[in-house]
């Protein structure tokens, strides 16, 4: 075996950035030549909306109390009433059993799902997700050993490709990743969607004699529109592991704080999440940010204002269907997901670079012939911006 200094898969994705970072910097470069103004950036899913004043406000007294040694180390796990309070609140709002030994405080949703996937998955594993899906579940699988599996999309109400999820499951699969509301498409799933995968997973369970854990990716869980409601699975499968952040609900992309919660209906559930514990230390994860453990503690259930998100939504989906394009309408999250007009989406993305439009291709996301457009941005940057797509379609 050929000796090397580094490991190679490593060296490769730390060369080679997502799709969605490379255009994200593509964006820092371009706004350095001609100006923030004039790059209509729709990449990033970073939120435009102003963090809750109670949280601010938290912030301010939690720091400035002199007798509380808020930038000290916390319990591994996260502090014991950081714990207990984020499992109150799961008791109180979905009515389902939560303990604070059921959660383990992370440092946002990729600390949570990549210590989740560490946890459970052992070499030859395979884990499910279903298309269009947040590209980086594959690197954070296969960094735990395991191998990943993409149900192909349902394209028609992007809901779940019974069909295809039922021949992706094998007796090695060991995990489902689900992620509604959806990245990218917006899309929830609806409770006859969940009921129906979860009657499959029992059945498949039973089959193979393991179970199948439900990995549910929440970080989009309280963006939602038009009095939708979104399914909280633990309630529907007792094998659910729920992987939470904070980013996107209060604003707080930037400091990185969320949670695990290990339903205590899990198979051994005590054992599995000794294995989240174990999996956090290995990979570093102890500790998240002690003044946002606390400050979310202060306040339970607090959720951004997501108007905003709704107002762009309505202005972007109206447009871009009035100019002839095809878009999914999106019941949650802060992206549209709009049909390429022309069979390649990358090309059509490059083309949409000339009006410094900057438009993030569905190929890494499982599902081609589709752009993500982030609209979690101002608005009037969606007003300043409709006038160019208008321009892109009509000059095809």
């Amino acid at each position: 075996m050929e000796y090397s200094s580094i490991n190679k898969i490593n060296c490769q994705l730390g060369t080679e950035r997502s799709v969605i970072r490379e255009i994200f910097e593509y964006g820092n470069m371009r706004a350095s030549q001609v100006g923030r103004e004039n790059v209509f950036d729709f990449s990033l899913g970073n939120p435009a909306v102003r963090t809750p004043k109670c949280i601010d406000d938290s912030i301010v007294r939690l720091v400035s109390d002199s007798n509380f040694n808020v930038h000290g180390y916390t319990s591994a796990q996260g502090a014991f009433e950081v714990r207990r309070s984020i499992a109150k609140s799961i008791s109180d709002r979905f009515s389902v059993n939560a303990a604070a030994d059921d959660i383990y405080v992370t440092c946002g949703a990729a600390a949570s799902l990549t210590i989740t996937l560490n946890a459970l998955c052992n070499s030859g594993d395979r884990v499910i997700a279903f298309a269009p899906y947040f590209p980086e579940y594959k690197v954070f699988s296969n960094g735990a050993g395991a191998e990943f599996e993409s149900v192909e999309a349902d394209t028609e109400k992007f809901q779940i490709n019974f069909d295809g999820f039922e021949k992706a499951l094998t007796p090695n699969t060991k995990a489902v990743i689900v992620n509604s509301p959806n990245n990218p498409s917006g899309a929830v799933l609806t409770e006859k969607t969940i009921i129906r995968m979860c009657e499959m997973l029992r059945e498949y369970s039973k089959r193979f004699k393991h179970p199948i854990y439900i990995i549910s990716d929440e970080p989009y869980r309280e963006l939602v529109y038009d009095g939708i409601d979104v399914a909280y699975i633990p309630k529907y499968y007792d094998d659910t592991i729920v992987c939470y952040s904070y980013s996107k609900s209060l604003s707080l992309a930037g400091e990185r704080i969320g949670y695990i919660f290990v339903s205590p209906k899990v198979n051994n559930a005590k054992e599995v999440y000794a294995a989240i514990c174990g999996a956090g230390r290995k990979l570093g994860f102890v500790c998240a940010p002690a003044l946002m453990q606390y400050a979310i503690s202060e306040n339970p259930g607090c959720v951004c204002d997501i108007s905003q998100y709704k107002l762009n939504r309505d202005l972007l989906y109206g447009a871009l269907t009035e100019y002839g394009y095809s878009c999914v309408h999106p019941d949650g999250a802060f992206y549209l997901f709009v049909k390429s007009p022309v069979a390649d989406a990358v090309r059509f993305c490059e083309l949409a670079k000339k009006y410094d439009l900057l438009l993030v291709p569905s190929d890494s996301f499982g599902c081609k012939g589709y752009m993500r457009v982030s609209y979690c941005v101002d608005t009037d940057m969606i007003r300043r911006a409709l006038p160019l797509f208008k321009k892109l379609i009509d000059n095809l």
